[in-house]
């Protein structure tokens, strides 16, 4: 969801839209921002007592998910396991392997079109911890970066964790750990009794149980146009769970005249080159509802709206055209439109 500014207004929205006493501070009413993974993330919690250190144990989890999971740290369990020479089990955290088994389940369910291996050609096209190109890659450099990209090159094992490749692999999990990041900090919310909240790290947003004047939270879907970024396209209602979205509009660059998608497709060792603008997903993780939105990013709004329709997920589709903006929806979304809508 790339959406940071989305989510800000997202809250917003919270705010103008709900009752005065949620506008208002109050003694259970717990707001926090703060930065991490290269991006910002916010919390909003209601909790029966004080947490005077909440905001020091969510920035210890945020640590936690980037000690483990980073390809931006160098000391990161993921960072070894890229570096480490293939054949052997390496022991990792167990949620990493879960992390890592819901990548796998995706990567299969898709053909590859979702595949956390795909790290040497998000490092090759510029979007990586390599930093941005200067020059399209020519294809001999496409090529061998696409000889080092597979997911069935990859196992996983819970018990015990560990992680095997059968040859040098870049795994990054840049297109699942984000929303990981996100359950796992409800996790600790609910762990204190803060069961009413929302959370948003880099845009991903996952909400808990209504607030305690007893409405919904209302999550805004941004508009996907680099021109009129922050616009709502869509405010939902929602209590738990999570949403997330997957787009070009807000990380790409232009060479040539031409716009380059930080999505890449594994299957073409390219940017993808449809004209799907945004793809919004509702889902009761965020892991997976953020899974899901670069998998449906990745096949496009044809393929991608047939696969959302055959595994019944909530998804909107934002399509490009010489016309404007169009939407495509699952049944499963138009319900949460529907009960928005019937809501004052």
């Amino acid at each position: 969801m790339r959406a940071v500014s989305n989510v800000r207004y997202s809250l917003a929205a919270v705010c103008l839209l709900g009752t005065a006493s949620a506008c208002n501070p109050i003694n259970d009413e717990i707001q926090l921002t703060g930065q991490t993974q290269g991006t910002t993330y916010s919390v909003r919690a209601y909790c029966p007592t004080r947490q005077p250190d909440l905001h020091a144990a969510i920035d210890t989890e945020l640590a936690r998910v980037d000690a483990e999971m980073s390809t931006y740290n160098p000391d990161s369990t993921l960072s070894k396991f890229n570096a480490a020479a293939p054949g052997q089990w390496f022991a990792v955290p167990a949620d990493m392997a879960r992390v890592v088994v819901a990548a796998q389940q995706l990567a299969e369910m898709s053909d590859g079109a979702f595949d956390v291996t795909v790290g040497p050609l998000v490092n090759l096209w510029g979007f990586g911890p390599n930093g941005e190109i200067t020059a399209v890659p020519d294809a001999p450099a496409i090529a061998a970066a696409r000889a080092q990209v597979g997911y069935t090159h990859l196992e996983v094992r819970l018990q015990p964790p560990g992680l095997r490749k059968d040859r040098s692999l870049y795994v990054d999990l840049g297109a699942i750990a984000q929303g990981y990041t996100v359950d796992a900090l409800a996790s600790l919310l609910e762990s204190r009794g803060c069961v009413s909240f929302m959370i948003e790290v880099g845009g991903e947003v996952r909400v808990g149980r209504a607030k305690p004047s007893g409405g919904a939270w209302r999550v805004g879907i941004e508009m996907p146009d680099p021109a009129t970024l922050g616009k709502i396209q869509r405010v939902l209602q929602l209590t738990d769970i999570a949403v997330s979205t997957s787009g070009d509009y807000r990380d790409y660059f232009e060479l040539g005249g031409r716009r380059y998608s930080h999505t890449i497709d594994p299957r073409t060792a390219a940017p993808v080159t449809h004209d799907l603008a945004s793809v919004a997903v509702i889902a009761a993780s965020t892991m997976w509802a953020d899974g899901y939105a670069t998998l449906l990013d990745v096949l496009g709004p044809k393929a991608g709206l047939e696969f959302a329709r055959e595994h019944h997920l909530a998804a909107q589709f934002t399509e490009r055209t010489t016309g404007g903006y169009v939407e495509s929806t699952t049944p499963e979304f138009d319900r949460f439109v529907n009960e928005a809508a019937k809501s004052p």
